[in-house]
């Protein structure tokens, strides 16, 4: 009896916990769909429906709303952001598990304290410093800066190739493979899981910032924008009472490829997420 009780008690805060996270998803899903442009506080449900947001959204841009040029600029900068990223990663995850050299663990300590360090204290300086080399208001140079560093985001991706046997490798050295041959034809086909991993996570820091992209991309022009500066823009107070129904509608668009995303390659990412922290 006691048990049941628990398990009823357990199941009705988790229930609670979730209607907490999903009503102000579900208020912004609804109101994306409102045929009221601004902020209606008096009802949850709209009174009036419409999909007039989103054929703004796509079909009528105008001075304020350029959603399909900031869609193409963000996809373009997290799919490139993602490649270069994932490469970086798999590198010095390799390098780090599987390479004997000098300084190998003084290197791995040092960018695990860097890592440490919030980036945003760094964003000033990167700022001035793409500044100086013409690189600022430019999507190469968003690229650039979210690719830099993340090299440094090798620790769960080491962690999973050290649960790989060094028997697989030794056997590989035998026959005369290269380390690229090593690395390309036998550790990345075992760590499917954390390239998912990896990948997914590459593609989500340009797709959902906001701080990084605003100080770069600060030129004003509006069809230089990412999503997140663009839907940003539309919260300014002169703008929020016309545009933030469409406000919501692109809320909605913008979250569709990620969650996508996490639906087809939920399994190699739980996988991913456990393989790594097995062994470190």
């Amino acid at each position: 009896m006691k048990k049941t009780i628990d398990l009823v008690v357990r199941h009705l805060f988790l229930t609670f916990l979730v209607v907490i996270w999903l009503i102000p998803i579900l208020w912004l899903l609804v109101t994306s769909f409102s045929g009221y442009k601004g902020i209606n506080t008096a009802h949850f449900f709209p009174q009036t429906w419409s999909l007039a947001n989103y054929k703004a959204l796509f079909f009528e841009p105008d001075s304020v709303v350029q959603y399909v040029a900031w869609f193409k600029n963000t996809l373009v900068i997290a799919i490139f952001t993602c490649i270069i990223s994932t490469v970086f990663v798999l590198m010095v995850s390799y390098a780090m598990s599987c390479l004997r050299f000098k300084g190998r663990k003084e290197l791995m300590s040092f960018g695990i304290i860097l890592n440490m360090f919030p980036g945003v204290l760094s964003m000033i300086a990167v700022y001035f410093v793409m500044k100086s080399l013409g690189l600022t208001n430019s999507h190469l140079g968003m690229i650039i800066v979210y690719s830099a560093a993340s090299g440094l985001g090798y620790l769960i991706t080491k962690g999973f190739m050290d649960t790989i046997s060094v028997s697989l490798r030794e056997a590989a050295w035998l026959e005369g493979a290269s380390e690229a041959t090593i690395f390309l034809k036998i550790i990345i086909p075992l760590s499917k899981p954390m390239v998912v991993y990896t990948v997914i996570n590459a593609f989500l820091v340009p797709w959902g910032d906001f701080v990084l992209a605003k100080l770069m991309l600060n030129s004003g022009i509006s069809n230089d924008w990412t999503i997140a500066i663009g839907l940003y823009n539309m919260l300014n107070k002169s703008l929020i009472n016309k545009y933030f129904s469409i406000f919501c509608a692109g809320g909605v668009i913008v979250s569709i490829p990620i969650s996508i995303l996490f639906v087809l390659m939920q399994k190699f990412y739980v996988e991913g997420v456990t393989g790594g922290s097995v062994k470190g």
